[in-house]
């Protein structure tokens, strides 16, 4: 059987690898132009084409996947005359990929649905290394037969795929998880300070911490920042987990719920980017709350 065509838009850190192992499952790839070419181009070194615009993309392929930073970016993917809804064939399906605020979801699934289009969310778990292995995780809101007809598809870059329900549950449950991510960042980085201000040492604190019940793979990542200096093991930007904080905060009073711990956690992250250092990574926060206690990397 023939298998799907496949569209990505946003090869970033994400969808480089994510795109590479969709070629190694067997299916075509389409791209479109990103910022930084090298990922395009390394794709089309290993069998994909490049459409010329996300227009001439929609209107050749089947699935669409989409990574991008955030809903107004998916919103422009997706709407006015050169985006997908104007110019996909009737039954294709879009996968946005991104970290996206669900009340925007939810009402591009009931545009899209009007238009013969389904739309689902399916945010990952993981990082770019993550992407590279094909061993991310997909949290994914679909309807039962859009979600049969995308499953073999994620399963070429998903080594965990949930399917929660309905679409919206997927962006729904990013933002839960990335609140409990971004709450660790915090709660290490204000931790590392009283440590270190009580006359331990970062060293002393890893030993205790690193080997305790509260040891587990976020811990790994930030901590490889505080105790290697390693920028690459956890690329994610502070502009990009405020952003993701916000967009719970909307979630919260869409459900009309209190979040009051968020609100901490997104002040740190405020702070940060309002000091202009919005492109460095989240474990990056330990050195900012350091600093705002007084202390440099040496002390």
């Amino acid at each position: 059987m023939t298998k799907p065509t496949i569209g990505f838009i946003g090869v970033g850190l994400m969808g480089h690898g994510m795109g590479l192992n969709i070629l190694k499952g067997g299916y075509p790839l389409v791209v479109v132009a990103h910022r930084n070419r090298g990922p395009v181009e390394d794709l089309l070194a290993n069998g994909a084409t490049e459409a010329a615009s996300i227009a001439e993309l929609a209107a050749q392929c089947d699935i669409i996947h989409i990574c991008v930073s955030g809903s107004p970016q998916v919103e422009a993917v997706i709407g006015g005359e050169g985006g997908i809804a104007a110019n996909a064939r009737a039954g294709t399906i879009i996968v946005d990929c991104s970290t996206s605020d669900p009340v925007s979801t939810e009402q591009l699934a009931s545009m899209l649905a009007e238009r013969g289009l389904a739309l689902a969310d399916a945010p990952l778990g993981g990082t770019p290394a993550n992407a590279q292995a094909g061993t991310l995780g997909a949290m994914v809101g679909a309807d039962d037969e859009t979600f049969a007809r995308i499953e073999p598809v994620l399963q070429s870059w998903a080594k965990n795929i949930v399917h929660l329900g309905p679409v919206g549950l997927g962006h729904k449950m990013k933002l839960i998880n990335n609140f409990m991510s971004l709450g660790n960042a915090a709660l290490l980085s204000e931790a590392l300070v009283l440590a270190r201000k009580s006359g331990l040492s970062v060293e002393q604190f890893h030993k205790v911490i690193g080997s305790s019940r509260m040891h587990n793979g976020f811990y790994d990542t930030f901590m490889k920042w505080t105790m290697e200096r390693d920028e690459n093991a956890h690329r994610f930007t502070i502009t990009n987990a405020h952003k993701d904080m916000r967009y719970l905060s909307n979630l919260a009073v869409s459900v009309s719920a209190v979040n009051p711990v968020q609100s901490v956690i997104r002040n740190h992250l405020s702070a940060m980017e309002a000091a202009g250092k919005g492109e460095l990574f989240v474990p990056m926060l330990a050195d900012f709350i350091a600093a705002m206690n007084g202390l440099d990397r040496e002390d």
